[in-house]
């Protein structure tokens, strides 16, 4: 049980209870009561049903599709604001349209900030997330972010598993950097995938920059969507020599055609956290949580507490 817990109430929008559970069982408390009106036409009205005034709030929500989920989040702080929370404290395991965090051609939005623009006019007073897309979205926030790491979690299960000749593989060149941190920590070699798009989620040419023949590979990346990029590069090492191929991703989107992707891999397994509730019945797929990782960031935040050595890698 955490020490005062008088002043800090948790809430949860309504797809993200089940990790929102998780975590205020983790911290020693329980969700507040919420509740949401449903118009027939979709709109919808949150509202908190116990006062919040003078509290520390903690709203979970990952904004993952639809984007209902992003505006009941939106709705959620707006209405904690006008209800005289002290402070308001979104906590998005995933942080959507992450992927759009730079103007990589003419005449596209910047979605990334447009996120964070929409958070800080809602009232939000902190945010904190796991494993962005890319560290540079933290700059687009005026208001402070705790960026948590999955690795936590992740490299534990990793020793677990006991492989012997393991190698680390980034699945692009832009996921070079976690995995080179991972591959340091390990003490493990690491290979990289170099591939081309000819347009979103659709890999055109991949090839392989290092040795996998008789190793071990775990490919690393913050998020899985389609899983043909993570799909194509296991089946490229394996042709290549590779003992066996399991991959590990925070975010596990899966959208389209990635279930069958995955089961008909040559992956041996595919690890992801509980940042998105998943199909349980793909028997590849390994969860596990990073509620406790989120109850104690909260703790630390909450008590003023550095939060840098909670995380491994």
């Amino acid at each position: 049980m955490r020490a005062d817990n008088s002043s800090i109430k948790f809430f949860s929008g309504r797809e993200s209870k089940y990790i929102a559970e998780k975590i205020v069982k983790a911290y020693g408390t329980t969700l507040g009561k919420s509740s949401v009106v449903q118009f027939s036409d979709g709109e919808f009205v949150p509202s908190f049903d116990e006062t919040v005034r003078g509290k520390h709030v903690f709203i979970v929500q990952s904004t993952f599709a639809p984007t209902e989920n992003l505006f009941e989040l939106l709705l959620m702080i707006d209405a904690a604001k006008r209800a005289s929370a002290y402070k308001i404290i979104a906590v998005i395991p995933y942080f959507g349209f992450a992927r759009q965090d730079r103007k990589d051609r003419p005449r596209v939005s910047i979605g990334a900030k447009l996120m964070a623009d929409l958070l800080t006019a809602a009232g939000v007073s902190r945010v904190m997330t796991m494993d962005l897309h890319a560290d540079q979205i933290q700059g687009f926030f005026n208001v402070p972010v705790d960026h948590i790491y999955a690795s936590s979690v992740f490299v534990p299960y990793i020793k677990s598993l006991n492989l012997d000749n393991l190698v680390i593989a980034s699945p692009d060149m832009g996921g070079a950097k976690r995995a080179n941190a991972y591959s340091k920590f390990l003490g493990c070699p690491m290979v990289v995938s170099h591939k081309s798009r000819d347009k979103a989620n659709e890999v055109g040419e991949m090839t392989v920059i290092g040795e996998v023949k008789d190793k071990n590979v775990i490919i690393l990346d913050d998020m899985i969507d389609t899983a043909g990029t993570v799909t194509k590069a296991a089946g490229i090492m394996i042709s290549r020599g590779a003992k066996s191929v399991r991959a590990i991703a925070t975010h596990p989107v899966l959208s389209g055609p990635a279930y069958d992707r995955i089961k008909n891999s040559d992956l041996t397994e595919l690890i992801v956290s509980d940042s998105i509730p998943v199909n349980p019945d793909c028997e590849k797929i390994k969860v596990l949580s990073v509620a406790d990782i989120f109850a104690e960031t909260i703790n630390k935040v909450y008590h003023y507490e550095s939060i840098s050595n909670s995380f491994i890698v």
